[in-house]
């Protein structure tokens, strides 16, 4: 809500108006629309590995707390070191409308100077920016004035006095403000949608602080104060302005029931400044619902009432984390204590991605408690798996399994990239992927009580592991041994070489933004050997063949009833080069038994295989197979009885 320079005046504020008896956090809630919208139904379930890849299993580990677009962000003091204190990735600042409607006589005039300046100061430290207009801040910033009504509107628009903090209040259902507040909103999209420098945008420019109140100057007129609000209608069409100029920067809106919540059905989140504080006496959060302890104009209450509690699916949710408490704000974690409500439930309730926080400045970066709470918020994505033949040659598939344990998505559709490291850690490749991690949602979301499926806290499964697939082209990729990574790219990466990277929640997890999947073979290599389980679900069983267990198999199973019909097919027998190679079939037979091989469509060659010693004891066998550089089946039957049971096959350059 307020600047650091701020922040003292505000806390004296509040503190006055809390010793006379009044509650700070207001306006009052308007009158419930809807009923809460339950229990989200779960996203379509993603689809299943493909079983001929060989799986790689990831190491997980704590994911970083400045990841970009989440966690704390700090407010920009022009000239000062942004990275200093505990780490982010977020700057917050106030703009006044007055500081970019400088023409006097012209309010479709704009000078952006003063916002590009503080983008690319904090795009130099790898930040971005989220950011509010305003027209009224009591006292000012130190760096912003006070009062910010252009003055382009002088002799257009009538001023009144907010005698509570000393602000001048413009008519807000002015006619000629609301056009010009119109314009700026279409000037402002115009110039910065999709900004790789922006990551926020709050709707601003109504109310005290941009805030979209003027307490006590509010709806709630029996107090003698007259409304300085404007009517709903205006309101929704500033909302509507903001819709229509801004499709890809995420934006923020005050309540949930602002302007009549006309924002609940457009693409706009919301963000709670008062974020996980308790007031009054008794004391009654004003995050929180009701069930828990929540006053009747609490943000998640308000959420409910509308009917718009699931939100965060879609829309990110932002705010502050009160000043009054931010000092011992995660002192108490998970639970709150006096002022501070419970903060793990008002992270989860409220799916909340980021908060403003200058009071983190004041935490050590080894504190246990902040970094679980920031690491619980907005995103938390770890690779689980990853999926890719250890050989390949021409075309590889690659997949990945990505799991989400934060509580919201990550909303902007950021390139991920997959590449090939070699021996000396360079990136020699690159693909750039069409997945988008907007679809990795939360793995667990809490209930909420209203919800009446549980007692508090009550968990239930929503996203899933969400699998990703690709097959990229090796043309030009020398043979050999490399690392297969991935990446995800961020947008700010094109302006500022210090833009902090997106990274994963895994061991594998390097600086430079890569992870590493796991090693790949390119042709021949230096290792030119593939192995493939008789077992693999990539493999074709038919004519009555089954797996069963074998103690002495080296996956802890074998393919058995092969011959008198039954085959078994190894479906993805993938070569680094085409030509001449030696087959090894592992097998195992109490008897002496014949099989026959064959190479995918070619002809089948018997070999005369003697007891391995037993059906649990394994031998092996080799013949020469010329395989094509790409994807070779070979089919193992019996030529006239029973074959033995098999293993696995490896093939080994000829």
């Amino acid at each position: 809500m307020h600047s650091p320079l701020a922040r003292p005046n505000r806390a004296v504020a509040a503190l006055a108006v809390l010793a006379a008896g009044v509650l700070l956090t207001l306006p009052p809630a308007s009158a419930a629309a809807a009923s809460p919208q339950g229990p989200p139904p779960r996203p379509a379930a993603p689809a299943a590995p493909d079983p001929s890849l060989t799986v790689h299993p990831l190491t997980a580990a704590a994911g970083p707390v400045d990841n970009p677009l989440k966690g704390f962000a700090r407010f920009y003091n022009p000239g000062v070191d942004q990275n200093q204190g505990y780490p982010h990735s977020l700057t917050w600042s106030y703009f006044g409308l007055s500081e970019v409607m400088t023409n006097p006589s012209d309010c479709s005039s704009f000078d952006w100077s003063k916002v590009d300046a503080t983008l690319n100061e904090s795009a130099r430290y790898g930040n971005q920016v989220a950011l509010r207009f305003y027209m009224e801040y009591p006292g000012g910033s130190g760096t912003h004035p006070a009062n910010a009504i252009p003055h382009c509107f002088d002799g257009h628009v009538t001023y009144r006095t907010n005698t509570q903090w000393n602000t001048t209040s413009p008519d807000y259902d002015n006619a000629y403000l609301l056009t010009g507040l119109k314009n700026f909103i279409a000037a402002f999209g115009a110039r910065y949608d999709g900004d790789p420098r922006l990551g926020f945008v709050h709707l601003g420019l109504v109310g005290l602080w941009g805030e979209w109140h003027t307490w006590p100057y509010d709806s709630d007129t029996s107090d003698g104060y007259p409304d300085y609000m404007p009517t709903n209608a205006h309101l929704a069409d500033i909302l509507q302005a903001y819709d229509s100029a801004f499709n890809k920067t995420k934006l923020e809106v005050r309540y949930p029931d602002s302007g009549g919540g006309a924002a609940n059905t457009r693409d706009i989140g919301y963000h709670d400044d008062s974020f996980c504080y308790r007031e009054g006496s008794p004391l009654a959060g004003v995050t929180l619902p009701g069930s828990l302890g929540g006053a009747s104009y609490a943000q998640l209450q308000r959420a409910l009432d509308q009917g718009v509690e699931n939100k965060w699916i879609t829309d990110s949710m932002g705010g502050e984390v009160r000043p009054e408490i931010q000092p011992q704000a995660f002192s108490s974690w998970p639970g709150g204590s006096g002022a501070v409500d419970n903060m793990k439930a008002c992270i989860e309730l409220e799916h909340t991605t980021w908060k403003i926080n200058e009071g983190s400045s004041g935490y050590s970066p080894s504190d246990a408690n902040v970094a679980a709470a920031v690491r619980l918020m907005g995103y938390d994505l770890g690779v689980t798996n990853a999926y890719y033949r250890n050989s390949v040659s021409g075309t590889a598939r690659v997949g990945v399994q990505i799991t989400n344990d934060g509580v919201a998505p990550f909303y902007y559709p950021w390139t991920v990239t997959l590449g090939l490291k070699n021996s000396s850690g360079t990136v020699v490749k690159t693909w750039d992927t069409p997945w988008d991690l907007r679809t990795v949602m939360p793995q667990k979301i809490r209930a909420f009580p209203e919800w009446g499926v549980g007692s508090d806290p009550t968990y239930r499964d929503f996203g899933y592991p969400q699998y990703f697939q690709a097959d990229v082209g090796l043309s030009g990729v020398a043979n050999g041994n490399y690392q297969l990574v991935m990446r995800v790219k961020n947008p700010l990466e094109a302006v500022s070489a210090n833009a902090k990277k997106l990274r994963f929640a895994n061991a594998a997890q390097n600086t430079d933004g890569w992870l590493g999947l796991g090693a790949m073979t390119v042709g021949t290599g230096s290792s030119s050997s593939a192995t493939v389980e008789a077992e693999d679900p990539g493999n074709t069983l038919a004519g009555g063949a089954v797996a069963a267990s074998c103690t002495g198999c080296s996956g802890g199973a074998k393919v058995g009833y092969l011959g008198n019909g039954g085959t078994l097919t190894f479906n993805h027998v993938t070569t680094g080069v085409a030509g001449n190679h030696v087959l090894t079939i592992s097998y195992a037979s109490a008897e002496a038994r014949s099989a026959t091989v064959r190479v995918g469509n070619g002809t089948a060659t018997t070999v005369n295989l003697p007891s391995s010693g037993g059906w649990d004891t394994v031998a092996t066998t080799t013949l020469p197979v010329t395989l094509t550089g790409g994807d070779n089946t070979i089919t193992i039957a019996g030529p006239g009885g029973w074959a033995p049971d098999i293993d696995k096959i490896t093939i080994t350059s000829g």
